[in-house]
């Protein structure tokens, strides 16, 4: 019985370093990014980490897909930019209507907003870039 326990403490273990891994990856590749966009994505990154921390099996399963796909994204088009102005730069992909039809209703207004903040033209974050 106490064997049995173990495993699951050890798989809990190492499942939690999988995710912190992947959420601190993320992050790193968010500081490549304009800095408005970075400070939104960052947010939005803490926020549905946080959120999902108490999923399900199957959930995790599917979230951490999701997110490993964005971070492979991301990684691609960060690379792919290399030594471009970011101003030229677009970051980002655009989502099938099918992946979309998988989406509940909260995750369609978490991404509606989303869009909203990432494409208006005076953004809710004031940041400014440190001048070194």
């Amino acid at each position: 019985m106490f064997a049995n326990q173990n495993k699951k403490v050890h798989f809990r273990e190492k499942q939690g370093h999988v995710v912190r891994s992947l959420y601190k990856r993320i992050l790193v590749l968010h500081r490549f990014l304009p800095i408005d966009l970075r400070a939104l994505g960052d947010q939005y990154v803490k926020d549905e980490f946080r959120r999902n921390k108490r999923a399900s099996s199957e959930e995790v399963t599917s979230f951490m897909t999701e997110w490993e796909k964005y971070k492979d994204t991301l990684q691609t088009q960060v690379l792919q930019s290399a030594g471009k102005p970011l101003s030229s730069v677009k970051f980002g992909a655009d989502l099938s209507e099918g992946k979309l039809s998988n989406f509940q209703d909260d995750q369609i207004g978490q991404l509606y907003e989303l869009m909203l903040e990432s494409t208006k033209s005076s953004r809710q974050f004031d940041i400014q870039e440190d001048s070194k």
